[in-house]
């Protein structure tokens, strides 16, 4: 069972040889078991990879997250086809009710809003009380937009002087780039599901080819958030981000989570997510949605404004 992950900053070569990645580096070779690898992210410009291995991964179900030349992810390559009734999922996910995707959302909506309080009240600011009112209020398929209130005080406790779509903002940077990696894991669980990513709950961009995606990654946003928060509270947001960020952000997945009565893994946790839609779908009922849950921790300290 796939329980890591890579993240590749130097330049190199991979191939594949005896089930293994050969990761052939100027430092030397390292060599990894192919079916413990969940995730690869090739952050680096100068790496090559064989066929052999691209056609590996795409049988083991491995997420490969590409960068671009400023080191943010740009693209993920999943595998397509893998699912023993891939027919029959995307028959089950095109024949959905329009009330069943709004129950669907309603839940989604308030798991984002419970763990986004959840952070505040880990951050130390004392207003997760607010959220936890707010996210009461969602109705079936969130008609009083009352995720988008919720994103406004949020935002605001929770960085000073933080405006979302700044994209010189350190803080930004690192959101963006740890969204890009829940987003692959959410993906990856999504085919290897059968379902469809570009066929959603609620989003329904014509352009966008992962909906379903950005739909179960909301309740999995707030831990990226809290991470982030963790590695800025001593700094500033015009400092650039490092590799030790990059590093501690492809390090998502490897988080635990609360799913149900379980702790998992992130990545485990976005399987054990995915396979209770398709039970949901299956029931055509929200109830057997499980999301995670986040639970607060001890106060992170953080630099005075």
């Amino acid at each position: 069972m796939a329980w890591r992950g890579v993240h590749i900053t130097k330049p190199g070569r991979l191939s594949l040889k005896d089930g293994q990645i050969v990761v052939a580096q100027e430092e030397g070779e390292v060599r990894l078991p192919l079916e413990d690898i969940g995730w690869i992210i090739l952050d680096e410009p100068r790496l090559t990879l064989t066929s052999t291995l691209l056609a590996a991964c795409a049988e083991q179900g491995i997420a490969l997250i590409h960068t671009d030349a400023r080191h943010m992810p740009i693209s993920t390559t999943l595998p397509f086809h893998t699912h023993h009734r891939q027919a029959g999922i995307a028959a089950l996910q095109l024949g959905l009710s329009l009330p069943f995707k709004k129950r669907c959302w309603q839940a989604i909506v308030r798991a984002k809003i419970t763990n986004q309080a959840a952070v505040l009240a880990q951050t130390g600011r004392n207003q997760s009380e607010a959220l936890h009112a707010m996210a009461k209020l969602v109705s079936s398929g969130d008609s009083e937009n009352v995720e988008a209130r919720a994103a406004r005080h949020y935002w605001s406790a929770l960085f000073h002087d933080f405006i979302r779509d700044d994209p010189a903002d350190l803080r930004n940077k690192m959101l963006n780039y740890g969204y890009a990696v829940m987003r692959a894991m959410l993906a990856r669980a999504l085919v290897g599901a059968g379902l469809i990513p570009s066929l959603g709950l609620h989003h329904a961009s014509q352009t966008n080819a992962y909906n379903l995606v950005d739909d179960m990654i909301e309740p999995f946003r707030p831990l990226v958030d809290a991470l982030v928060f963790e590695r800025c509270a001593t700094r500033t947001p015009t400092d650039e981000m490092n590799v030790d960020d990059r590093r501690a952000l492809a390090g998502l997945p490897l988080q635990s989570v609360q799913m149900g009565k379980s702790l998992l893994g992130v990545m485990a946790a976005t399987e054990s997510c995915i396979a209770s839609l398709v039970q949901a779908m299956e029931m055509e009922s929200a109830a057997l949605l499980t999301l995670p849950i986040l639970k607060p921790s001890p106060p992170i300290t953080e630099n005075p404004p």
